[in-house]
């Protein structure tokens, strides 16, 4: 399959992008540059959000039955493209094949629960308190949506903010990481193709100056739907401040595992194991924390290593490779540079901790399991997003809570106990707007995905995130 740097989307229409400024896409597993990505300048960007207002204009309109058959339709195609899709994805973000195919169907997924939840828009009445009088409580669509995504899930996260934008009747601009842009472009392309009336959805690459800053700035844009760093989330903020526009804000995560003593030990460190290393660690809610009662926490981490030496390392288009390279070079640096700290500060590595020494190309780190970490490591401060994995011993559960719950973080938790009074009493102290018990699997459509704390605000998917996308408005009629 050959790489083609996607053009912007505009009208339903390929426009190659005006800017002086372009962006090198990067094979991480080879080093390669696939191609050339022209940014869009301040003239596509103005193109581009008088599109969308068209868009939203013409997409309202459509009822919300109309709009559940056009996201099954678009969902259909994204299926149909998926093996496409999910190559795209893994040459631009180096994850393993399998993991890639799964993404694409995930994000199908996703446009689905979003038809189901547009046919369940309904109004309410409310009593008026006097006779011949009544009161209506109705949702209308909020307006043109800007959807900035992040490169470690491009199709999942922008299917989420996407699919739900346009089951509520908003048009959306959608600015993928330029990391990841053809894979996305598929996906756009597959909205597109479904017969969406130009404008209801627009595809932008560019700089946060060029392109950013003025939809943030434009007072048509009423939602911003954002996933990534809480540094930049709170730039966004302040930014959103003048024209006081509603945010979705999915930030950054350290995700604690809490292994209590009543645990099934072996399938706790398989679980989390393989959801560590999953997309080589780069997962915002990805386990990275794990306190394992002391009388447990040899066997944990030797389970733990046990799934890190049997995953195989290399190019993730490989169907028998289990893990692929980080996506970026500077990933790779910060992935050293947290083990060189841990280890600096007494840390025992048990396995990895640096490069592959049999692959000469691609920017890969080998999964990494260590004991014995300080408690002022930086990696158990900062969010790693990396195949780094710390192992902490505690002997009281009060203890394990305060440590889980002393970081700003809180987006995702993990629980492992045979307790339903445990798992109860712990979930419930747990600060996080996930917890997984005796599972890792918290990021599905029917389920609300988001934070708490400085992980942000604001859900994604399950049964309440399209109220994000939509105005209440309540109108009180008096009969005469």
């Amino acid at each position: 399959m050959t790489y083609q740097a996607p053009a912007l989307i505009i009208g339903n229409e390929l426009r190659k992008g005006r800017s002086r400024s372009d962006f090198a896409v990067i094979n991480p597993a080879t080093e390669e540059v696939l191609g050339e990505l022209a940014f869009a300048s301040g003239a596509d960007v103005a193109d581009a959000l008088a599109s969308a207002e068209r868009g939203f204009a013409e997409w309202r309109k459509v009822g919300p039955w109309a709009r559940s058959d056009m996201l099954r339709k678009i969902a259909g195609l994204i299926r149909e493209r998926m093996p496409e899709i999910a190559r795209l994805l893994t040459m631009e973000v180096g994850k393993p094949i399998g993991e890639a195919e799964a993404e694409v169907i995930s994000g199908a997924e996703h446009f689905e629960w979003a038809a189901d939840q547009a046919r369940q828009l309904s109004g309410e009445t409310v009593n008026s308190r006097g006779p011949g009088g009544r009161g209506l409580m109705t949702y209308e669509p909020v307006g043109v949506v800007l959807a900035l995504t992040a490169w470690n899930f491009p199709i999942n996260l922008s299917a989420r903010k996407i699919c739900m934008a346009l089951a509520a009747g908003c048009s959306v601009i959608v600015r993928p990481a330029e990391e990841a842009p053809a894979c996305v472009a598929a996906m756009v392309q597959c909205c597109v193709d479904a017969g969406l009336p130009a404008g209801a959805i627009t595809l932008l690459f560019g700089t946060p100056e060029e392109v950013i800053a003025p939809l943030m700035a434009a007072t048509s844009v009423r939602k911003v739907s954002f996933t990534g760093s809480t540094r930049v989330g709170k730039i966004l903020i302040h930014q959103s401040a003048d024209t006081v526009k509603r945010l979705t804000m999915e930030l950054g995560g350290h995700a604690p595992v809490l292994v209590l003593e009543d645990a099934d030990v072996a399938f706790a460190a398989e679980t989390a194991a393989l959801a560590k290393f999953r997309n080589s660690g780069q997962v915002c809610a990805a386990p990275s924390r794990f306190y394992v009662h002391e009388k447990l926490a040899d066997e944990f981490a030797d389970g733990f290593v046990k799934v890190a030496k049997r995953l195989k390392l290399g190019n993730g288009l490989d169907r028998a490779v289990t893990m692929g390279p980080m996506t970026t070079i500077r990933q790779r640096d910060r992935a050293e540079a947290l083990v060189a700290d841990a280890r600096q500060r007494g840390a025992n590595i048990l396995c990895g901790g640096g490069r592959p020494a049999d692959i000469n190309a691609g920017y890969f780190f080998e999964p990494t399991v260590m004991t014995d970490v300080h408690p002022d490591s930086e990696i158990l401060r900062e969010e790693p997003f990396a195949p780094v994995a710390p192992i902490l011993p505690f002997s009281d559960v009060e203890e394990a809570i305060a440590r889980a719950n002393a970081l700003e973080a809180g987006l995702a938790s993990y629980l492992f106990t045979s307790s339903l009074s445990a798992a109860t009493m712990v979930s419930e102290r747990i600060e996080a707007g996930m917890v997984g018990i005796n599972t890792c699997a918290v990021a599905i459509p029917e389920g609300p995905f988001g934070g708490v704390k400085q992980s942000g605000y604001g859900r994604e998917g399950g049964p309440t995130a399209i109220h994000d996308y939509l105005n209440i408005k309540f109108t009180h009629t008096r009969l005469l």
